[in-house]
């Protein structure tokens, strides 16, 4: 499996979106350079709540952009790192890969996949609806959301609009992807 990336963002504070730039520099088991969830430990506000001692699980944020097309198809006013992840990309069904699955993007840097994110109000307080959007019925009323996936940086490298995204899936048996 080969995908694209289409575009990366990054943002210093903790705001919604996060401002398109041309390339962004991901650190080993911290995250993007220069955005408010780089650290060895969970940087998102309402985990650090919970426990500020738990690892960064979530250091980069990626989102299709199949998906954000089904989402202006539906008459929200979405693009890349306007909900707030660091990696747009195109070509891979992002939600369908395992648990643990490793991401070579561009050249250099490796990130392997923790899990999803899970669609918060704050995406309602952005566009109305837009939280219900990314959460979705699986044929067994199981709950699937649909905001992306997180991962770790295990290789350190510059990704950018145009790279390519390898696909290293983990060892059998699969584990399906949760919310981290």
């Amino acid at each position: 499996m080969i995908g694209l990336v289409t575009a990366v963002s990054c943002s210093g504070g903790h705001t919604f979106s996060k401002p398109n730039v041309a390339a962004i520099r991901l650190v080993v088991g911290l995250g993007v350079e220069g955005d408010a969830h780089l650290g060895v430990k969970v940087q998102h506000r309402s985990h650090i709540r919970k426990n500020p001692d738990q690892p960064n699980l979530r250091q980069v944020h990626l989102f299709h952009e199949e998906l954000q097309q089904e989402l202006r198809t539906a008459g929200f006013a979405v693009a890349p790192g306007v909900i707030g992840e660091n990696v747009t990309t195109r070509g891979l069904d992002l939600l369908a890969l395992p648990t643990g699955t490793l991401l070579h993007l561009g050249k250099e840097a490796v990130v392997e996949v923790t899990g999803v994110r899970n669609p918060c109000g704050q995406l309602d307080r952005w566009q109305s609806g837009l939280t219900a959007a990314l959460l979705g019925r699986g044929p067994n009323g199981e709950l699937i959301r649909k905001a992306g996936i997180m991962s770790i940086v295990l290789k350190a490298g510059e990704v950018r609009a145009g790279d390519t995204i390898g696909v290293e899936l983990p060892a059998l048996p699969h584990r399906p992807l949760a919310r981290v």
